[in-house]
């Protein structure tokens, strides 16, 4: 199976997936986990917070560089991965099994919109090429 089936990809480099209960969640993608180098930190964000799509709602840090985390889509996050919060370089190793932060959406038919603006697996990777 490919790692990518079923994530949808913003044009920041952050990955979505629907869990089981209609929430759902998201990470980084394996292109910033590269561009990042050696992940060090990462801020997740409150839980309890409303998010707006595209708005900076997380931090990631590597020897290199630092980098906000967008939300893909609005909502309200209700849970965030403590893991990856303790065991940050992780996500260099697997950064599609690793989750940052998950997001209940507010409204069914916004999300379906914002998640219909977002990339499949084989846009967001001729994006990168651009």
């Amino acid at each position: 199976m490919n790692k990518v089936d079923g994530l949808l990809f913003a044009k920041t480099h952050e990955w979505i997936k629907q869990g089981d209960d209609q929430s759902f969640w998201v990470g980084i993608s394996n292109h910033a986990q590269e561009a990042l180098g050696d992940v060090m930190f990462v801020q997740l964000p409150a839980l309890d917070s409303n998010v707006k799509q595209g708005d900076a709602c997380a931090s990631i840090e590597s020897l290199k560089a630092a980098s906000d985390i967008h939300a893909p889509i609005s909502g309200k996050i209700i849970a965030i991965n403590s893991e990856a919060q303790d065991s940050p370089e992780a996500i260099n190793g697997q950064p599609y099994d690793v989750w940052l932060f998950k997001i209940q959406p507010e409204h069914p038919d916004s999300a379906k919109a914002e998640l219909d603006s977002l990339l499949s697996p084989s846009a967001y990777d001729n994006s990168l090429e651009d």
